[in-house]
């Protein structure tokens, strides 16, 4: 009990100490879908995050009240960095804020075991033809928290490897499945217009969700079964040498605090001829109203190097003290259900239901057969960047100091040693 008094404590402070409480934030990306007359109206206030998967949900919001007319849905949008703190103050709250909310990967853990999330596992059952087993299983484990499943997968932030085609061709190269094959295409590519890798090295969450792609390459680990930090091994040491080595050859000069963001425009604007990007930025790179302009249709998708890539995941949870449960139910049951999901794929959403990427109509309507069944591939071996307590913040201190290690402000063996101590004592923090 004092464990778990200790996390929502924590939750509390890091809730009370953002600037971001203010309720304006986002105020005026909400969507609402007006209740028909008949029945008991219930309205279910969600708060997800400003990416083209909430815009795709919005979409669909009218086709759910032609179904539910008596359920209003309320979006409120707003960027990630919001997200954690306006989220932990309607846990708290007597009079919550949100009664359906989007749980990013490493928040759940502290969520489930704070007692903030119901248990959905009578709810799944219940559910006729809902077939939860369908979701890829790297996606439900992390869901699975002592037992109980506290959220339904919404979509995925695998890592892949995403390369101009034409590029490759031209230099006779194929979609490299080592580490040693990755820097010999980024060698042959390097020009001086174009840099061979567009990396993410930015300090904390960005550069370990990139570099944890080279430790498994590589075959390290970042935790074991028992969930201890295992970071202080030989691989780790050597797939952040080769990190290093290939930032310093093929990434574009003074990218040193590069994030996704400036990653993806290199790649998108011809400057960079491949990066380890999450996998549904290929439809974004190759749409016509995209930001690759002229190069849209020339970028394709693969595994990782090493073929076990990140996974990044948001799930749908609703919170313990909501007081629209099964209204909320209602809406997640219908949005994740097997048809909604096909729809949500062929508008362009990131999949998480295996009937989906082996559908022909998806292959047909959406982006292609070869993109859903390397999704599908990407999704059946990837693992998380943590698991267990006080996960977000694990993962940021490990990202200092790779970061330190790329800047040169610490050997490689120094930034993987500290990395690992401070990764555990984290953890213990919450264990």
């Amino acid at each position: 009990m004092l464990v778990l008094l200790f996390a929502v404590l924590a939750l509390v402070a890091s809730a009370c100490s953002s600037s971001s409480d203010d309720t304006s934030d986002g105020g005026d990306t909400t969507t609402t879908v007006a209740v028909e007359a008949g029945g008991e109206a219930a309205t279910v206030r969600v708060i997800m995050e400003e990416v083209p998967d909430t815009d795709i949900v919005k979409g669909m919001l009218a086709d759910f009240n032609a179904e539910y007319p008596d359920i209003t849905v309320e979006i409120e949008a707003m960027p990630y960095d919001q997200m954690r703190d306006r989220i932990v103050s309607s846990f708290l709250a007597s009079d919550p804020t949100f009664d359906l909310i989007i749980v990013d990967n490493p928040w759940m853990y502290d969520f489930a075991s704070a007692g903030f999330l119901e248990d959905l596992n009578d709810r799944i059952a219940a559910t006729a033809d809902y077939n939860y087993e369908d979701f890829s299983a790297p996606l439900r484990d992390i869901a699975e928290v002592d037992g109980g499943v506290y959220g339904v997968p919404f979509y995925n932030y695998g890592l892949s490897l995403i390369y101009r085609s034409d590029l490759y061709e031209a230099a006779g190269l194929e979609a490299p499945t080592t580490l040693d094959e990755f820097g010999a295409a980024a060698a042959a590519l390097t020009t001086d217009d174009v840099a061979g890798i567009a990396m993410q090295p930015q300090k904390g969450y960005k550069i370990f969700e990139e570099w944890a792609n080279y430790l498994f390459a590589a075959g390290g680990s970042i935790q074991d079964a028992d969930n201890t930090v295992v970071l202080d091994s030989p691989e780790a040491r050597t797939a952040l040498d080769t990190y290093i080595d290939f930032y310093n050859s093929y990434a574009p000069e003074n990218s040193l605090n590069w994030s996704f963001d400036e990653s993806l425009r290199a790649v998108a604007g011809g400057q960079a001829a491949q990066m380890i990007s999450y996998n549904w930025m290929l439809p974004t790179l190759n749409g016509a109203d995209g930001p690759a302009g002229d190069l849209a249709g020339k970028f394709k998708v693969a595994e990782v190097p090493g073929g076990i890539s990140v996974l990044g995941a948001w799930y749908w949870s609703l919170p313990a003290n909501s007081n629209v449960k099964d209204a909320s139910w209602t809406f997640v049951s219908w949005i994740t259900s097997e048809a909604q999901a096909k729809t949500r794929v062929i508008a362009g959403g990131a999949p998480v239901r295996n009937s989906v990427m082996t559908d022909p109509d998806v292959w047909a309507q959406g982006f292609g057969e070869d993109y859903y069944k390397t999704v599908a591939a990407i999704l059946e071996d990837a693992r998380p960047l943590a698991d267990g307590p006080n996960a977000e913040e694990m993962i940021n201190v490990v990202g200092e100091e790779l970061n330190a290690a790329v800047a040169g402000q610490k050997s490689v063996d120094e930034a993987i040693t500290a990395a690992a101590t401070r990764a555990q004592e984290v953890l213990n923090q919450g264990g």
